[in-house]
């Protein structure tokens, strides 16, 4: 058995394992490279592995960075079997094709330059019908449920409290008589958000691949001093007179945006602003999110019984057409303004930069992730001004930012996590993180956990070895290096770390023996 880390790998997009047994081809997730144009190239290049190979994808969870590759995956032959949880799939009816047309819209704007310039037309990776057609393979599944891919392999979907409907996938791969079991956490969440659960608790793996996007970073605001510096920026920029911007991701985090500000509202701690969503996609998402309350946690589930539900509240306001869209550009102040993306390369929120960004009243304020490379990565790290469709925009607003709106478990949340293993993994494969948080992550794990942690390269395969059938061979002849040593000691006087060495053989030997007797 082997896995490849077909991205994700010393960068934190593009998620994409493979696993392979001797008969079979298991992808985890699919995801779309995102930041530098570099990293972003790679998604115009052939897949490592021939889509009609792969006999099964499993995704963790909808984020583009996960799921984004999935129609070319299907454009370009793969026939297998498609799961992810219910929630999921209707996340990605929403986002597959919108990423689609994001594309299509993209190659449009570069073939008009090309045609101008005599030089070859592009072609989008994939269009909206692409990500339309592709849902309509995937199986549905629940959370907790065990499945059988075939009499070898076994998975199963549990709540990984990222975003809706994000799972921790389990393996269990049987070959040569041995079993061995594969934890992929996708991207993990933190205890406390809203709407979702806490992460769900896994005890044991033989091989753990977890994600690291904060693996030498904390949260600089908890749940409450986030609320707290939300309502100073609502309050600061309705006082300057102008607008506040938000970039925010459409899933998740522009809900868990929605959730703080009606708790505000709720305490009467705002001024009389409104609230716009400008994304379509967003829109759809939040739709989503209305469909499946059977997933939010127990403080959701109380609000929405209390008539105060965040996704309905009075003073929020969606802008679905374009023509809406364009009136908010208008609005002199008094306005928080969500639009996606969330790092301000794509959709909408490009609009509202350029018609804000200039003006010192407003104020720009990011909850997210910024990819290098990204406007958004450009703008908190003090850039004067920044192109957008061609226009140079000075940059005069307030430019903010809180952390505490990640949907990611940070450093102390990733060992905390771990921590809970009562069989620890053989091996953990660091992914989906830059490399300076990878290797403070592998340390952190090696000094505090004990655990052996590893920082894979794209594409690089490694092979999975089942663990080991002791004979009974195997362990006389352990007993008798053990007498022998035994020997030595009473004779002279042993070293204490050899002494050490040899007791805690003993009892890796007494443990092995009592499991086979209780197994046979």
């Amino acid at each position: 058995m082997q896995i490849t880390f077909l991205g994700a790998a010393q960068t934190v997009t593009g998620s994409c394992h493979l696993v392979e047994t001797a008969d079979k081809k298991i992808m985890v997730d699919c995801g779309m490279f995102q930041g530098p144009r570099v990293i972003r190239e790679r998604n115009y290049e052939p897949f490592a592995v021939t889509p009609q190979s792969v006999d099964y994808l499993l995704l963790t969870h909808a984020h583009i960075d996960h799921s984004g590759q999935i129609p070319r995956l299907f454009k370009h032959g793969f026939e297998g079997r498609a799961l992810a949880t219910d929630a999921s799939v209707d996340l990605l009816e929403v986002m597959l094709p919108d990423s689609g047309h994001i594309q299509e819209m993209e190659v449009e704007r570069l073939n008009r330059k090309a045609r101008r310039a005599g030089k070859k037309l592009f072609t989008p990776i994939y269009t909206a019908e692409d990500g339309y057609e592709c849902v309509k393979n995937f199986e549905r599944v629940r959370y907790n449920q065990i499945i059988a891919l075939d009499e070898d392999i076994s998975v199963r979907f549990v709540d990984a409290g990222h975003i809706l409907g994000s799972s921790i996938l389990e393996m269990w791969i049987r070959e040569g008589g041995n079993t061995t079991k594969l934890v992929f956490t996708g991207d993990l969440g933190s205890p406390g958000k809203p709407y979702v659960h806490d992460p769900t608790i896994i005890e044991e793996a033989d091989y753990l691949v977890i994600e690291s996007t904060y693996g030498n970073r904390l949260h600089k605001d908890n749940d409450q001093n986030r609320s707290d510096k939300l309502a100073e920026v609502i309050k600061e920029t309705y006082q300057k007179g102008g607008n506040l911007i938000i970039p925010a991701f459409a899933v998740e985090r522009t809900q868990d945006l929605l959730y703080d500000i009606n708790q505000l509202v709720l305490a009467d701690k705002l001024p009389p602003v409104k609230v716009y969503i400008d994304s379509p996609m967003a829109v759809a998402v939040t739709e989503v999110f209305r469909r499946h309350p059977e997933l939010f946690d127990i403080e959701t589930s109380k609000l929405i019984m209390a008539g105060e539900n965040p996704l309905t509240m009075p003073e929020l306001h969606f802008s679905r057409t374009t023509d809406e869209s364009r009136m908010l550009n208008a609005l002199p102040g008094g306005a928080i303004i969500l639009s996606a993306s969330g790092m301000c390369d794509a959709g909408r929120i490009k609009h509202h930069l350029k018609h804000n960004l200039w003006r010192p009243e407003c104020t720009v304020l990011f909850v997210g992730y910024q990819a290098p490379g990204t406007k958004g990565h450009h703008l908190l790290n003090g850039a004067t001004s920044i192109r957008i469709h061609g226009e140079e925009v000075a940059v005069k607003a307030d430019i903010r930012r809180i952390d505490a709106y990640s949907s990611h478990a940070d450093q102390q949340g990733l060992l905390d996590w771990v921590s809970k293993f009562k069989n620890k993994p053989r091996r953990v494969f660091l992914v989906h993180g830059e490399p300076e948080g990878m290797k403070t992550m592998a340390g952190l794990m090696q000094e505090k956990l004990g655990l052996e942690a590893y920082a894979p390269q794209w594409q690089e395969t490694v092979n999975l070895t089942p663990g080991a059938v002791l004979t009974t061979e195997d362990l006389l002849s352990a007993y008798q290096e053990i007498a022998v040593k035994m020997e030595i000691f009473a004779s002279s006087a042993p070293a204490r770390s050899e002494l050490e060495r040899v007791m805690k053989r003993i009892r890796e030997i007494n443990g092995i023996l009592d499991k086979t007797s209780q197994a046979g």
